[in-house]
């Protein structure tokens, strides 16, 4: 286990913004994670679970406590399981997959973060979400100082949720997460922007490398490398709606996606159409091509998020009634359980 003191949050996460953090622990094996917690106990310090930093968000004032990061690498594969380190790069385990002809998380490519946080708040695109693949996940329980397995019926999966980042939130550290894909290929209708491209490209290649091939090319134009722009990918969740209420928004030629895992707005279009496309506000750009997503361009503080993130909020509700909800999870003193 590395111990680092007085590492910048803005260092750790790709929008760019926080404070120091008294104690950054990067652990490499399970035991190393039993010791991270064993020393935030010995000094009294709250943790704080973190990833790639590539869906949160940290705050000027920095973090009093221990920041835990998870660098356990490692695939393994037997008939279709695979078994995950939760330090794995995600898009490594999807390029993992599609080598071996497997299917289930082609659509996943290009997320960044790590293999652990995929369960966390069951991340999702383009009509793939983790939870159709996760069978289990190896954890480390905080509160009884003890590692456990957890099924897949026990996660409580949900839209970006789980008991993860709910009612246990704070409780589990990730040490692995097992999938289980099938040879095969994702089945058509496919989502509206994999079905858009095939019509403009006239792809016929719908085998995992070619729906990896596709939503690489998808997200390589609409949405930017956070790693060269500063954002936290997707800032803002999508609408979901009722039938009554979908069909209420289909009467006002609103664009409703009705998928498997229900009816929604894509909260991008919202944004567009309240008129802050391509717009800088407060030093954080509106992307262009993708509106869910914020550009640091010049923010230097938390306020300077706070106001641009409540600036559309307020708009994108008066005129279509709706309430964004931001997607990425924050760092904060105040917040984490011991």
């Amino acid at each position: 286990m590395r111990v680092n003191e007085n590492i910048l949050i803005s260092s750790l996460t790709t929008m760019r913004l926080g404070g120091p953090a008294r104690y950054v622990l990067e652990t490499e094996t399970p035991e190393d994670v039993a010791d991270a917690y064993g020393f935030a106990e010995q000094f009294n310090l709250p943790t704080f679970v973190l990833g790639y930093g590539a869906n949160t968000i940290g705050h000027d004032e920095g973090f009093k406590g221990v920041i835990i990061i998870n660098r356990m690498q490692g695939i393994t594969e037997e008939n279709g399981k695979l078994k995950i380190m939760g330090g794995e790069y995600w898009d490594n385990v999807v390029a993992y997959a599609v080598e071996k002809n497997l299917t289930g998380i082609e659509a996943l490519s290009k997320i960044p973060g790590l293999a652990g946080a995929a369960p966390v708040q069951n991340i999702g695109a383009y009509g793939q979400e983790i939870a159709d693949t996760l069978t289990e996940i190896e954890v480390y329980d905080s509160f009884t100082k003890t590692f456990k397995t957890l099924k897949k019926d026990e996660l409580n999966f949900s839209y970006r949720k789980s008991i993860l980042n709910t009612t246990e939130k704070n409780r589990y550290f990730v040490i692995s997460i097992t999938l289980e894909l099938s040879e095969g290929e994702m089945s058509r209708p496919f989502y509206n922007s994999i079905e858009r491209y095939i019509s403009e490209h006239h792809s016929t290649d719908f085998s995992p490398k070619g729906i990896r091939e596709i939503v690489s090319n998808i997200r390589a134009d609409k949405l930017p490398d956070p790693l060269e722009k500063p954002s936290a990918g997707s800032f803002f969740k999508n609408i979901y709606l009722s039938d009554e209420e979908a069909e209420a928004a289909e009467n006002k030629n609103y664009p409703v996606y009705r998928g498997k895992d229900g009816n929604k707005i894509n909260s991008g279009w919202l944004i567009e159409q309240a008129g802050f496309k391509g717009k800088l506000l407060h030093g954080f750009r509106v992307n262009e091509k993708a509106c869910l997503v914020l550009i640091n361009e010049s923010a230097k503080s938390y306020d300077d998020l706070r106001k641009a993130r409540e600036e559309i909020i307020a708009k994108v509700y008066d005129k279509f009634g709706y309430w964004l909800k931001q997607e990425p999870e924050e760092i904060q003193n105040e917040n984490p359980r011991r």
